[in-house]
């Protein structure tokens, strides 16, 4: 196959990665495995354009996008406009959807596990029209991530201890606003503090992202509002992966939801694969089984 990797060289570990260096390996460990590849390391700000143009040429097999959520999400959505397969080299701080596609955080074992170009496929999310490839969330989240962005920082744990300051924050001082929901023709009526819907389920024991992307359901988390110490535990539960042992959060599941929020203020803010976007005055939300094309790691029992 003819692969071409576009690298965010702004963006995560790659922004202190000697990036020709790197580039040499991936091209030398996909030719090793009888494929071709071209790499293009881009900054932040050519990073769609260049994305586009790999999936919009015709001589192109598929896509290899090195980077963080951002560029991972963008990613995404053209992959499935321009139905070729995605490998991902996660370059982020928490790197979920690469978790659950099985990838190894290691750059350099990515690049050996998706060099023989193993064929796959995967469901993604859309809500109002726009992809996602990890969650949707409002309220907790998207205070968290927006007290966080008007932080200064400049490395991974910069952000890091930038999300943790936020969180502490939000716990003490928790969103709380009516929702309608309608989840697969149930309606349901709640008054919650946070609220997420994911591509597939979380599975447990580990941080919050899917066992298996393939099973065409939408996972629905949601909280009422609740004490500094529930929020607390809440967050700590979600991180950790044991969302079944607490009470507080409730868990669904479907492949189409409609939301509408009765007292939205204009000032209101979602979260979308990890970028902060305005909230629509109602969202519809559905799942697309197998739709997206992606590259999977080749494990050393198959190799």
């Amino acid at each position: 196959m003819k692969f071409r990797a576009i690298l965010n060289k702004d963006g995560g570990t790659l922004k202190s990665t000697d990036i020709d260096t790197f580039g040499d390996f991936i091209k030398e460990t996909f030719e090793a495995a009888g494929n071709s590849i071209e790499i293009f390391p881009v900054s932040g700000d050519d990073l769609i354009d260049a994305l586009q143009k790999a999936f919009d040429d015709d001589t192109i097999e598929g896509v290899i996008a090195g980077g963080g959520d951002g560029t991972v999400s963008a990613a995404g959505g053209m992959a499935l406009e321009g139905q070729k397969p995605l490998g991902i080299l996660p370059a982020g701080t928490m790197n979920l959807y690469a978790r659950a596609l099985g990838i190894p955080l290691d750059l350099e074992d990515a690049v050996r596990a998706l060099a023989p170009g193993k064929l796959g496929s995967s469901d993604i999310g859309r809500v109002n029209g726009r992809p996602f490839l990890h969650q949707f969330s409002i309220g907790f989240h998207s205070r968290m991530v927006a007290e966080r962005n008007s932080y200064s920082f400049t490395s991974k744990f910069g952000k890091i201890r930038a999300s943790i300051i936020a969180a502490l924050d939000t716990i003490r001082r928790p969103p709380s606003f009516p929702i309608d929901m309608d989840v697969d023709g149930r309606k349901i009526r709640e008054k919650v503090s946070s609220l997420a819907v994911t591509n597939n389920p979380y599975g447990e024991g580990h941080l919050p992202y899917a066992d298996d992307v393939t099973t065409g359901k939408l996972g629905i988390y949601y909280a009422r509002p609740s004490t500094a110490a529930s929020n607390a535990k809440m967050l700590a539960d979600l991180t950790f992966g044991n969302l079944s042992n607490n009470p507080d959060i409730v868990q669904d599941s479907g492949t189409k939801v409609h939301i509408s929020f009765p007292q939205k203020r204009k000032s209101a803010k979602a979260v979308i694969d990890g970028e902060l976007v305005d909230l629509d005055p109602s969202v519809d939300i559905e799942i697309l089984p197998g739709a997206l094309k992606v590259i999977l790691p080749q494990n050393e029992e198959e190799a």
